[in-house]
């Protein structure tokens, strides 16, 4: 159990400051407070010119306005948590507000009105945040999807978004979200982790860290792959931030979430069907277009369908350096899924054909998986060798090694150790001044203080 659980049945509901069940007079209550302050406020709410500071002031003012004419009694904390609940909804984002704040909690997961599960420390748990009803929920739905320009309605019952602070959001809502609406917040950090962050995890060790930045400054071509919630984009953020500041970044991306610190970077995000079904724009689009942007570097948030093909086209083609993600379980499955991937294209290519141009524009794939005790780790970076008949040669170069057991909290004692072997490309890096001594491929023992397997 969780000490955030242990806390919450020691201290009571009141420990939480969210009542344990809604109280529907209360309710009644707030959403009338509620459609007073739009109604006084009005335009005042969305003018630009305000300061956070000022407009907060402005509705903390009315609510304590609109309070003292109410004739319900109230206690002080009802008082209190109400002009809360209140300035959540109008200022922010209603009940799930104080967990986006949250620093410990990663992913918001809202299953309906009354169900909010939250991620901690890769563990998920059940929260006391509650909606209203559907509406409530609905309503800040609308408002973090209108606040990028995307829109959900009956015929558009599906959407991604992202908040200001680049927080990945995704929305379903009826016909297709039973029992829903359904919300899902994936949370970024204000402050970006950087290498030095992973390895303190344990996401990878210092050896495979000076590896990776040897790759990305040697213009590899590198594809970051793992499951759903493994850490793709925070690798490729990280890995991102070793291209050198001089160089042209182009990034494509569903909804921007790459957190770039260089100056010469312009980012591209892909853009859904208006009411007519018309002006879509797909990063395929996108990728095609960014290939007429003169970039030193195209960095695509991740590969889902034909876009595959134009990627391996612009790494072919004089565009080294490029980095995407993709979702697989392995580094084999990662080149079956761009094989796939690129019949998707639309376009009748042999088989071997479409292998002949991975073998020749990957370089590198760095495979990220989810363990059992929450961490996320990368458990393989692997080399793309070449042809070998009709079959692509992968090699792993770093390994992570399960023999050595879990701990007593059940956490994985392993890390990523060197497989002794020296990658091909290790001479493409050293004709550009790149020299990686063998200590960097030093392999270690496997399987050393195997405690509890």
């Amino acid at each position: 159990m969780s000490l955030y659980k242990r806390l919450h049945e020691q201290q009571g509901p009141a420990a939480t400051g969210l009542p344990s069940r809604r109280d529907p007079v209360l309710d009644e209550l707030r959403q009338r407070i509620h459609h007073h302050l739009i109604d006084e406020l009005g335009p005042i709410l969305y003018d630009k010119r305000l300061s956070e500071d000022d407009l907060r002031r402005r509705v903390h003012e009315q609510l304590q306005s609109a309070l003292a004419q109410e004739r319900t009694p109230l206690t002080a904390a009802d008082k209190a948590q109400l002009i809360q609940d209140v300035s959540d909804d109008i200022l922010g984002y209603g009940p799930i507000d104080r967990l986006l704040k949250e620093e410990a909690v990663t992913e918001i997961m809202v299953n309906g009105p009354d169900s909010v599960y939250v991620e901690r420390s890769g563990r998920i748990e059940k929260d006391t945040a509650s909606f209203v009803d559907e509406t409530h929920l609905r309503r800040i739905i609308d408002k973090i999807v209108g606040q990028v320009g995307r829109r959900i309605d009956e015929s558009t019952p599906m959407v991604d978004a992202r908040l200001p602070d680049g927080s990945r959001v995704n929305a379903v809502i009826h016909p297709l979200a039973i029992g829903g609406p359904f919300l899902t917040i994936r949370k970024f950090s204000t402050d970006p982790l950087q290498i030095d962050d992973l390895i303190r995890f344990g996401t990878l060790n210092a050896q495979s860290a000076r590896f990776l930045q040897a790759c990305v400054v040697g213009r590899l071509n590198i594809i970051v792959s793992g499951g759903t919630g493994t850490g793709k984009t925070t690798t490729l953020n990280v890995l991102s931030s070793f291209i050198p500041s001089d160089e042209r970044i182009v990034t494509v991306e569903d909804a921007k979430e790459l957190q770039m610190h260089q100056d010469h970077v312009l980012s591209l995000e892909a853009r859904p069907p208006n009411i007519e079904g018309r002006g879509q724009v797909t990063i395929r689009d996108l990728v095609k277009n960014c290939l007429r942007m003169r970039p030193d570097r195209i960095v695509v948030g991740e590969c889902r369908a034909g876009e595959a093909l134009d990627m391996l086209q612009a790494m072919n083609t004089g565009h080294d350096g490029s980095i995407t993600t993709i979702h697989s379980n392995s580094p084999r499955d990662t080149l079956s899924r761009i094989e796939t991937m690129t019949l998707m294209a639309g376009f009748d290519l042999p088989i071997r054909a479409i292998r002949e141009q991975m073998a020749s524009a990957l370089d590198l794939v760095v495979h990220l998986s989810r363990l059992r005790d929450g961490t996320r780790r990368i458990t393989h970076i692997t080399e793309v060798q070449g042809m070998e008949g009709d079959v692509i040669t992968l090699q792993d170069i770093f390994m992570f090694d399960y023999s050595m057991g879990v701990d007593d909290k059940g956490r994985f004692r392993g890390h990523l150790k060197a497989t002794g072997v020296r990658p091909k490309f290790a001479e493409k890096l050293a004709d550009l001044g790149i020299r990686l001594g063998a200590e960097v491929f030093q392999p270690e023992p496997m399987g050393q203080k195997a405690v509890g397997r």
